[in-house]
This record gives structure tokens, sequence and C-alpha cells, in this order.
């Protein structure tokens, strides 16, 4: 028996997938019309800033590598008046230093200006300048851009220049933050605060922390040598060991005179000030 046919069934399924097929075009035509209509609307609401940003942006970025080119040529030419200073200094000539210095320190900021203030503080220093000294180290160390390790010399370096000036508790209370083993200028600042509590009457106090800077494996060994001494004055004994201490003198190509420390004797003390360097 045969089969009924459906011809008139395909046609229609190939008119719907016509219709579909031209629904879909439709679709996309429209959304693409409707993007094209998003995009010139945004291009005209926010083209121009839009551009004006990219603009700033790429000028930005030339400012900033023409800043950094002037920064490098600063250093250079920072660092060419530093060496031309040095060579100064070795040559002794104070005041041509100076002068180059001054104009360095006013001209320039940075690590270079900082050393070029700490320069002239020693400059002065060396001519008996010692309130300007004093005054150009206290400017570093109150300055908060310096590195810490810079601020703490600075401030050693003004309290010594100033020692003979200042009340004992003065010294203690500027420099006992200092005075703290692992601190970069431990025997130093402790040298000092030591003397302070001698000029109170303080012998324990200063006896203990001469014996502490003594012991410290960071304190430079003329120093160690002058802290051995001073505590041995005062009766505290700071040689744990007596062979490595004859080594490192020996190493160091002589020996420091130690005082008994059951003598009873006063020794001369030497000037807190000038033990500093």
């Amino acid at each position: 028996m045969a089969r009924t046919p459906t011809t008139a069934l395909s046609r229609e399924d190939k008119r719907a997938q016509a219709e579909a097929a031209q629904q879909d075009a439709l679709l996309r035509e429209v959304d693409d019309a409707v993007r094209q209509g998003d995009l010139e609307s945004f291009m005209a609401r926010y083209g121009k800033p839009l551009a004006a940003a990219v603009i700033l942006l790429i000028l930005a970025f030339g400012a900033y590598l023409f800043w950094q080119h002037r920064q490098e040529q600063a250093m250079e030419r920072d660092s060419e008046v530093l060496v031309t200073a040095i060579d100064q200094l070795e040559a002794n000539n104070l005041a041509a230093a100076d002068e180059r210095l001054a104009e360095l320190s006013a001209d320039s900021e940075g690590a270079a200006a900082i050393n070029a203030v700490l320069l002239r503080a020693g400059i002065a220093a060396e001519q008996g300048n010692a309130d300007e000294a004093a005054n150009l180290f206290a400017s570093v160390a109150s300055n908060a851009d310096a590195p810490q390790t810079l601020r703490d010399l600075a401030r050693v370096r003004e309290i010594a220049t100033r020692y003979d000036d200042m009340e004992p508790v003065q010294v203690i209370t500027a420099l006992k933050p200092l005075a703290v083993p692992g601190r970069p200028f431990f025997a130093s600042a402790g040298e000092l605060v030591g003397h302070a509590y001698l000029a109170q009457g303080n012998r324990d106090q200063a006896g203990a922390l001469f014996a502490q800077i003594a012991r410290d494996e960071n304190t430079p060994e003329s120093a160690r040598a002058r802290m051995l001494n001073m505590a041995g004055i005062l009766g505290v004994d700071a040689v744990d060991d007596v062979q490595e201490l004859l080594d490192r003198q020996a190493a160091g190509g002589g020996e420091a005179e130690l005082a008994d420390p059951a003598g009873g004797g006063e020794a001369e003390l030497a000037d807190p000030a000038g033990a500093v360097q």
C-alpha cells in the first residue's frame, strides 16, 4: 500500500525556516544599528573628554620622563660638586670647600644637600666655630627627610660640640635613646652619656655603661681601649677574656693602658667632647 506524500508539509517547513532566518537577520541588523547608535551617542557625549584624558595621560608620562632626566642630571651635578669640595678639603682649602658646599646645600635637595651640611658642620668645627657647627648639626638632626642614621650621627656630633655648655641631664636626655647596644652610634653616644653620669656623681652608672661599651663587639678599637680604661678607673672589670683582649691589642699594633680597678686612684678623665670622632 502506497504512503501519502508529505510535499505540502515540507513546503511549510521551508517557509517557516525562511521566515525564521529573515527574523534572525532583521534582529541582527536592529542589534547592529542599536550598537552603532549607542556608540555614536557615547562618542558624541564622552568622546571629547575621553580624548582629552588620553592626551593628558600622554603629557603626564612625558613630563615624568623629563623630570626623571632632570633629576639624574641634578644628581650628577651634585656628585661633582661634592667630589670637588672633598678634594678641596683634602688640600686643606677649607674656605673654598665651604663655599662650594654652601651653594650645594642651598640649591639642592635630598642626600647631596644633607651631606653638604654635615661637611660644612665639620669645617666649622675644624675652624673653631663651635656654635655654627652645632647649629648645622642640629639642622640635620631635626630634618625629617634625612636618613635616620645621618640624623643620629648629627645629634651625637651636635651634643659633643655643645657638651661644655650643657647640663649633664640635658646630655643624658638627648643621647640616652642612642646609647643602646645595637644602635649605630652606641659607643659615641654612650661615652658622652657616661661622662654626663660622672658629672652628676653617678659613678656606678657611668662605670657600668663604659664596661658595656667596651664589651660591645661593634665598638671601634680606639673607643674600646678608652672604655676599658674608664671602667677600670671606676672599679668595674670590663675584661671578660684577657687572652682575647691581648690578641686584639696585638692585632691592633698596640696596647691599651688599663687602670687598676683595685688601686683606688683617680685618673684624669678625657674630654668627652673630643672623644667623639
